[in-house]
């Protein structure tokens, strides 16, 4: 539906991360940038040996926000709309411009009600933290295990592990609320579960990529 590093932005009357979290951050081999490739944005992942304190309630929903209303989610919604389309996947949206446009207010809806889920709205409740935090170190097995693994164990504000009930029950809560918006034909007990699971899916995809992206950046463009 993907802040904590150091370098990212903040909202007007938030602290920024202390001096000592952001000199970890620079110094760890795992530096994340604020965004992957130039264009995904990569506010939740916290660099590798990096502490950081924890969010505030509204440093959660800035988080929802800014992954919501990025440029880039425009054209996320663009694309999975097109895709949705050629797919035919909810015929009582049509076809032509007409069409297109149902299935891309559905697209960036369906993000939006996903991200404040599981970054804002039930991370408060069960005072989780949504933020990646970057294993950084370790051969390719253990890293990527790690990085799906995230989407069952996470961090408390505190600190301490626990499940990940922000990704489980914030992205099924995503699905079921979907079914307010979508046609009769769409709000079956099956295309409700495909999409609660098609998201965290892609979830552990876009963990993977937060946790190798670091590498990539610095071997393919040389930046750390």
């Amino acid at each position: 539906m993907e802040t904590g590093n150091a370098a990212k932005p903040q909202p007007p009357g938030v602290a920024a991360a202390s001096p000592s979290a952001a000199a970890s951050a620079g110094d760890s081999e795992g530096q994340q940038p604020k965004r992957i490739l130039g264009i995904i944005p990569n506010y939740r992942a916290v660099s590798a040996d990096t502490q950081l304190p924890p969010d505030s309630l509204k440093q959660k929903f800035w988080l929802a926000t800014e992954d919501s209303f990025d440029y880039s989610s425009f054209i996320l919604a663009g694309m999975m709309a097109g895709v949705g389309q050629a797919q035919n996947s909810t015929r009582e949206f049509g076809q032509g411009a007409a069409g297109y446009g149902r299935y891309y207010w559905h697209s960036f809806a369906d993000q939006a009600v996903g991200n404040y889920l599981t970054e804002a709205i039930v991370p408060a409740l069960t005072r989780e933290d949504p933020r990646y935090y970057t294993l950084g170190h370790g051969g390719f097995f253990r890293r990527t295990g790690y990085a799906v693994s995230r989407l069952l164990i996470t961090r408390t504000d505190s600190g301490r592990k626990t499940v990940n009930l922000s990704e489980i029950v914030g992205n099924g809560a995503g699905a079921g609320l979907s079914d307010l918006y979508y046609p009769p034909g769409d709000r079956t007990w099956t295309k409700t579960g495909q999409k609660w699971l098609t998201q965290i899916a892609l979830d552990g995809v876009f963990n993977i990529c937060k946790e190798f992206w670091p590498d990539i950046n610095h071997a393919v463009f040389r930046r750390r």
